[in-house]
C-alpha cells in the first residue's frame, strides 16, 4: 500500500483555493489567460485538479490576484494582521487612505473631503459606491439629485450614475467608502435632502 506523500494534502488544496480566487475576483478563465499568459485550458485543469500546479504556473497567479505565493498553496498566515495605510491625494481636493490590502472586487477607504467649490463637475464610471459620513458633512449630487449627509447617515449608488461630492459647509468631512465593480450593492440608502 502507497501512503501519499505528505506535501499531498497542500497540492490538493490547491485546485478548489484557485478556482475560488478567480470566484471572488469575477475573472472569467479567457480573463485569466490573458492576464497570466497561461492557456484556458491549463488553468482549467489547474482548478480541476487535473494539472499539478507549478511554480512557473502559481507566479504568474499570484501576479494577477495580487496575493503572495503562500496564499495560493496555502501556507499558515503569519505575521502582522495590520493594513498599513498610505495617504493618496484624491482629485479635486482631499486625502484618501485604502483600508484593504489586496486588489479585490471590494475596495475600502477612508476620505478626508475638502470643499471643493464652485459649481458641481459630475462624473459617471464603472462601479458601486457605498458612503458613510464618519465627521463634517457631504454633500453629494447624483444626477438631479442634491443631497446633503450628516454624520452617521450613508448613501449607495451606481457610480455610471453622473455625480460629484464635496465638503457642504466650507469644512473637511471624513467618510468611508466602499467601491466595488458594477452589481455589488450593500444596501444602506441616504434620505433625500427635504
Amino acid at each position: 500500500m502507497d501512503t501519499p506523500p505528505p506535501y499531498q494534502a497542500v497540492l490538493d488544496e490547491v485546485a478548489p483555493r484557485l478556482k475560488r480566487l478567480r470566484a471572488q475576483r469575477g475573472l472569467t478563465l479567457a480573463a485569466l489567460s490573458e492576464v497570466t499568459g497561461i492557456s484556458k485550458s491549463t488553468l482549467s485543469r489547474l482548478e480541476s485538479g487535473q494539472r499539478r500546479p507549478s511554480l512557473e504556473l502559481l507566479l504568474p497567479l499570484a501576479g494577477a490576484y495580487h496575493v503572495p505565493l503562500d496564499d495560493l498553496v496555502g501556507a499558515p498566515e503569519v505575521g502582522d494582521p495590520r493594513v498599513r495605510m498610505t495617504p493618496g491625494t484624491l482629485p479635486r481636493g482631499g486625502t484618501f487612505l485604502p483600508l484593504t490590502r489586496s486588489t479585490g472586487p471590494l475596495q475600502a477607504y477612508k476620505m478626508i473631503i475638502n470643499d471643493r467649490g464652485g459649481e458641481p463637475e459630475l462624473r459617471a464610471h464603472e462601479g458601486y459606491e457605498w458612503l458613510y459620513v464618519l465627521a463634517g458633512r457631504l454633500r453629494i449630487v447624483l444626477a438631479e439629485h442634491d443631497l446633503v449627509l450628516g454624520p452617521g447617515e450613508a448613501a449607495e449608488f451606481d457610480t455610471r450614475v453622473p455625480h460629484w461630492f464635496s465638503s457642504a459647509d466650507g469644512r473637511p468631512v471624513e467618510i468611508l467608502s466602499l467601491f466595488g465593480r458594477q452589481g455589488e450593492r450593500m444596501h444602506v440608502r441616504a434620505k433625500p435632502r427635504a
